[in-house]
């Protein structure tokens, strides 16, 4: 009997059953050695040509026509390299390119189209022509239906965009592509890698992230990368994780209703215009008595409304209630002043002059006077 281990393939050839080697297997071959590239497609490996020939044509705007015009022989030599005619027609305002018989690459016609494309979407020729590359792809991504209000959408794209474009330029750096936003759409240049994160950038953005998250992420992986032990392991743990916030909190209802407790039983029928009239006795009145009992009604309800009026008018007339006048309280005896003797106080103020000296000091001065006199003439 053969091992359980191992089965017969093909010429008497045995092949290892366990599932965990052919894993192992699967994934070495799925991995992709660093610094390897495709070979170039050459003319050796398609010397025949095409069998039919291939176009396609795309229009562009008005205010491309001038730069279009000017770096068009350019366009066609690059594509004269690869034996694709490119032609311009200035009237209809289209670009169309098309095979050859000489064109021996099938997939080129489709990179030609890219670059016409890009050209259409203002994006320069310098960079739109390195879509002919065979490690360069680019990606046309359209906004301009991802958010229903113009003025948000504006908000959101100039975002994208950042101060003086310093977001756009950090993410082409993070992703080594080449972004153009123009009106409703984002066009990308650069390997298939790149792109992928550049279009999840952008379509978060139109949804409302911030980009400066991916951003941090993006950063997180690029480092993550240079370690070669943590290539094969899950990154989750490393990734910053962004929980939505929602600052504007509904505003509660000013009146809160109540539900009512629930019961199986339908609410009551309400009472018809008949009932109500059976229940006033007003059913069996004549019409003549009802139409006088209406207008009794009426009358009474305009007779209330002019006396409420008549009120309102007459509180113009009513004059503002006084304040009651506050009398003076009696001066007490002690606090009584003395006015006769401040009488004679002024008097006596009245014959002295300012700076004058008293009387005992001006006799005593006469006296010295005389003593001197006296004196001065016996000598």
């Amino acid at each position: 009997m053969a091992d359980p281990e191992e089965v017969e393939v093909g010429r008497g050839l045995k092949t290892p059953r366990n599932k965990k080697t052919r894993k192992v297997d699967e994934s070495e071959l799925l991995t992709v050695p660093d610094g390897w590239k495709e070979p170039a497609f050459t003319r050796e490996d398609n010397p025949r040509g095409l069998l039919e020939e291939s176009s396609f044509a795309t229009l562009f705007p008005k205010y491309r026509e001038a730069y279009l015009k000017e770096c068009w022989p350019l366009v066609q030599k690059a594509l004269n390299e690869h034996r694709i005619n490119a032609a311009l027609d200035l009237i209809e305002g289209s670009m169309t390119v098309s095979t050859t018989k000489k064109t021996f690459d099938p997939y080129i016609i489709i990179r030609a189209r890219d670059l016409i494309k890009l050209l259409a979407r203002s994006v320069p020729f310098e960079q739109a022509v390195r879509v002919l590359e065979d490690d360069t792809a680019c990606d046309i991504i359209k906004i301009g239906t991802l958010v229903r209000n113009r003025d948000r959408f504006i908000k959101r794209r100039q975002r994208l965009i950042g101060p003086n474009g310093s977001t756009l330029k950090a993410l082409e750096l993070l992703t080594d592509c080449y972004i153009m936003v123009q009106g409703n759409t984002v066009s990308a240049l650069g390997p298939y890698s790149g792109l992928k994160e550049v279009r999840k950038v952008v379509l978060d953005t139109m949804k409302n992230i911030h980009p400066i998250y991916n951003i941090k992420t993006l950063m997180i992986k690029r480092e993550l990368l240079k370690d070669p032990e943590l290539r094969k392991q899950n990154w989750e743990r490393f990734l910053p994780k962004f929980k939505h916030k929602n600052l504007n909190k509904r505003k509660e209802p000013k009146k809160k209703t109540v539900k009512k407790e629930y019961t199986p039983f339908p609410p009551p029928q309400p009472e018809s215009q008949i009932d109500k009239e059976l229940a006033s006795g007003e059913y069996f009145l004549r019409e003549s008595q009802k139409k006088r009992k209406r207008v009794e009604e009426i009358k009474a309800k305009q007779a209330e409304a002019i006396s409420r009026k008549q009120e309102e008018r007459n509180k113009a007339f009513i004059p503002p209630k006084e304040k009651p006048v506050v009398k003076p309280k009696k001066a007490s005896a002690e606090t009584k002043i003395d006015l006769e003797a401040i009488k004679e106080k002024v008097k006596k103020a009245k014959k002295k002059k300012l700076g004058a000296l008293p009387v005992e000091e001006v006799k005593l001065k006469i006296a010295v006077d005389k003593k001197k006199k006296k004196r001065f003439l016996k000598n």
